[in-house]
């Protein structure tokens, strides 16, 4: 009697044929994808479900980062962009503040206020919804997109409201969509071992699943490269899809690539380019009820981005402005870009710029 060992190339043979064919990638599929060292042959798919999807057509939008405050109760062990209250540094903007910021940088051009900051528990749950009030009424053409959902859990425990009062109150001040952060792992060990005090697994989850309820759609990422398995990204990425499949209310899936604390660290400290490429790659394959993947330039850099448009990506991100959680741990990238660099990048790589809303409307293309 024969016994077929499968190998590595009939393995990925067997992949091949599934994207092919439109079926769905295991568990099992994904960590033999990121065990892989054949990443032309992964990229090659990613690009051509890309395609399928998009066709050359890349994604930007005119977008503006901003940080109410950078006082957190959580002490996650990624992060260098947290401060205590009366710590050197710490701060929390008023909204006439805020406004004064926004002023000095925005031009007419601008349609979406990326709004993130630390979980500060020093001012009450108002003080985040006047924050987003502030904002809508000065400049009510554009789009907030604002909050991770470990912040509206975290809002929901100094307020006692549940989260979908609390994204009521925050909808009814200007909030039009959640911000993918918080996300992190989504792995009850990883969240213990890297002191992710703020929301777990489920409530990370349940938080956007309610948002979608309301007619919210939002974002969601994962941060990757530190001590996490292959495993528990494909874990992650099958959680997503998951609710995906209940809701239909994610727009995109940003793979976040993780940066080392300190911004003097060496290349091993880092995400290898190869490991980048892989992790937009194998997030293309295995989201395939996702529209989006999106290439965060802040993290990865802008020429592995503009690579990442030929291995599944559909979005650059956006024009930023002024990006500080990445950059206050060690990202060594530009802070922001303008738009006629992001369209040259898009370009360079034989893509089509699409100029976006936060919610995929196109705006302009630039062919």
């Amino acid at each position: 009697m024969n016994i077929i060992v499968p190998t590595a190339d009939s393995r990925m043979k067997e992949i091949m044929e599934k994207v092919q064919n439109g079926e769905r990638l295991t568990l099992e599929d994904g960590v033999f994808l990121y065990e892989s060292d054949d990443l032309l042959s992964i990229g090659k798919m990613a690009n051509e479900v890309n395609l399928h999807k998009n066709g050359k057509k890349v994604y930007f939008i005119e977008n503006m980062s901003l940080y109410f405050t950078n006082v957190c109760e959580a002490h996650c062990a990624f992060c260098n962009f947290r401060k205590d209250e009366g710590q050197e540094g710490a701060y929390t903007l008023s909204g006439p503040e805020m406004i004064e910021y926004v002023e000095q940088h925005y031009h007419p051009g601008v349609r979406e206020f990326h709004i993130v900051g630390g979980h500060n528990p020093h001012v009450p749950f108002q003080y985040y919804v006047d924050s987003i009030k502030a904002l809508k009424e000065r400049f009510p053409e554009v789009t907030i997109k604002a909050y991770t959902a470990a912040e509206i859990d975290f809002f929901s425990r100094i307020s006692g409201l549940s989260y979908a009062e609390v994204l009521q109150e925050l909808m009814k001040a200007g909030l039009e969509s959640l911000t993918g952060g918080g996300a992190e792992i989504l792995s009850d060990y990883y969240r213990k071992k890297m002191k992710v005090t703020k929301a777990d697994v489920s409530q990370y989850l349940d938080v956007h699943r309610t948002a979608h309820g309301l007619g919210l759609k939002t974002h969601t990422t994962m941060l990757y490269g530190s001590i996490e398995s292959h495993e528990d990204r494909i874990r992650h990425m099958l959680h997503i899809r998951e609710l995906q499949d209940e809701t239909n209310g994610f727009l995109v899936f940003i793979p976040l690539s993780m940066q080392p604390i300190n911004p003097r660290a060496g290349i091993r400290r880092r995400n290898s380019a190869y490991e980048d490429l892989k992790t937009i790659a194998i997030s293309r394959l295995m989201l395939d009820n996702f529209k989006h993947i999106k290439a965060y330039f802040i993290n990865i850099g802008t020429q592995l981005t503009q690579v990442s448009l030929t291995m599944g990506a559909s979005d650059v991100h956006g024009t930023i402005v002024k990006e500080r959680i990445s950059h206050s741990a060690g990202a060594l990238t530009p802070e922001g870009i303008t738009r006629e660099d992001l369209i040259w990048l898009v370009k360079g790589a034989g893509r089509i710029p699409v100029e976006r809303d936060t919610f995929y409307n196109e705006i302009k293309v630039y062919e």
